[in-house]
């Protein structure tokens, strides 16, 4: 018996060995190599006590070499948490007559397009969107719906490559990039005004078992040119926004998961925007635990981490954490308030950074570069420069805690730009 984990991640955050300390099988780790000194971590030398762990540079080869280490070590279960993983991590499974989630179970999750197309078939509402094949589609589009447009991967994730185009020389300058012959890899949406929401939880044997909203009081798309602190913050019990963000990802999870699916055992992570005239918009929902620092925060809320549980729950293991939460029947409520505060990277010299934070009430706190450094642009939503988690009583104090420290950060932290 052994499991083979397709990691692409740094292991700080993925304890597997304490995660999986009741595991009686073999533990394989499989690592992307550019994953680890982004974040501040050496790449691993050695096994570090699991029965193997090696790096991979290049996704086709590693495809093949899960094969080969699936044979060597008589793997019985295959798991990828990643976004970019998820799907042919699946595949694998079906390849290698593994047991859990199918090619066909995860792609309503990775595939936007399909995705909005179950979801609005069961009455979730979604942006008007399409997939255009040429520049004339695109320029068909934009004459119904006005600007500005929203493109996107249609596979994509941590908005990396999304463009939202605001005038008719913005598209012209695109188009000119982008279509140079026929493609349907890229999906256009109109504009959704107001503020994203995020919706995180936990399925367990087909059910959900854990969920609760939070709400980014940024916006997301703006990680490239957003130099000040960003504050994501979960919702109170009595907001009303709470128990409709709750029903909206329950009505997306059921269209993306008809029964009889092998997609049983997963955390999930939804995007929806909530407008100016209070409709509720799935942007998109992924079966994989949230990225950044979205799993700190909801540990935090209820002493659960969402990753930990999803692998856990792959491999048969109990969850005894989440049966004390769901012990007394109906929906789980957080025992306090949490949310985080954190500012993007952004391209220069490093003159200094903030000094931990001392505050009690400062759960996790991460520094992702180191002074006299010459940092990139962020590449993606959760290219963070830092991060820290925090907890209060309550939303409103919550909210203040953050702020105040956010705003700490701001000063402490000097990035100049380099000579050319």
């Amino acid at each position: 018996m052994s499991v083979l984990i397709v990691h692409r991640n740094p292991l700080e955050p993925f304890p597997y060995h304490r995660w999986l300390h009741d595991y009686g099988g073999q533990v394989v780790i499989l690592a992307a190599r550019d994953r680890f000194e982004p974040f501040g971590e050496q790449v691993p030398v050695g096994d570090l006590g699991y029965t193997r762990l090696e790096t991979f540079d290049d996704d086709e080869r590693m495809t093949e070499r899960v094969v080969r280490l699936a044979a060597e070590y008589g793997t019985t279960h295959l798991i990828g948490e990643h976004e970019a993983d998820v799907l042919r991590v699946a595949a694998l499974r079906e390849r290698l007559g593994l047991p859990g989630a199918r090619a066909a179970d995860v792609l309503p999750f990775r595939d936007k397009a399909l995705m909005k197309e179950l979801a609005a078939r069961a009455g979730v509402e979604v942006a008007p969107h399409t997939v255009p094949e040429t520049a004339r589609d695109v320029l068909d589009f934009a004459a119904l719906h006005g600007f500005p447009l929203v493109f996107k991967n249609r596979t994509g994730f941590n908005s990396i490559g999304l463009r939202i185009l605001r005038d008719r020389d913005a598209l012209t300058a695109f188009l000119a990039e982008a279509y140079g012959s026929p493609r349907d890899d890229l999906l256009l949406e109109a504009y959704v005004p107001g503020r994203m929401c995020h919706v995180d939880g936990l399925v367990v044997n087909g059910e959900t078992v854990l969920a609760w909203p939070s709400q980014y009081q940024y916006e997301l798309a703006s990680f490239g040119s957003d130099p000040g602190s960003r504050v994501d913050l979960a919702l109170d019990p009595d907001d009303p926004l709470t128990g409709r963000l709750l029903e909206t990802t329950d009505q997306a999870l059921a269209a993306l998961r008809p029964p009889g699916g092998r997609l049983l055992d997963h955390a999930f992570h939804a995007e929806i925007f909530r407008t100016p005239d209070d409709r509720l918009v799935l942007c998109e929902i992924a079966c994989r635990s949230g990225g950044g620092k979205i799993r700190e925060v909801f540990h935090t809320l209820f002493g659960v981490n969402l990753a930990e549980c999803s692998i856990r729950a792959q491999l048969g293991l109990p969850l005894p954490e989440v049966e004390g939460l769901t012990r007394s029947g109906g929906r789980p409520m957080p025992a306090r308030m949490a949310g985080q505060v954190l500012m993007m990277k952004r391209p220069g010299l490093i003159h200094s950074l903030p000094d931990v934070p001392r505050e009690p009430w400062v759960e996790h706190f991460w520094l992702f570069a180191r002074t006299g450094q010459v940092v990139p642009p962020a590449a993606g939503s959760a290219d963070f420069l830092t991060v820290a988690v925090a907890s209060g009583p309550s939303r409103t104090e919550c909210e203040r805690r953050l702020r105040s420290l956010g705003a700490r950060l701001e000063e402490q932290v000097r990035v100049e730009a380099v000579p050319s």
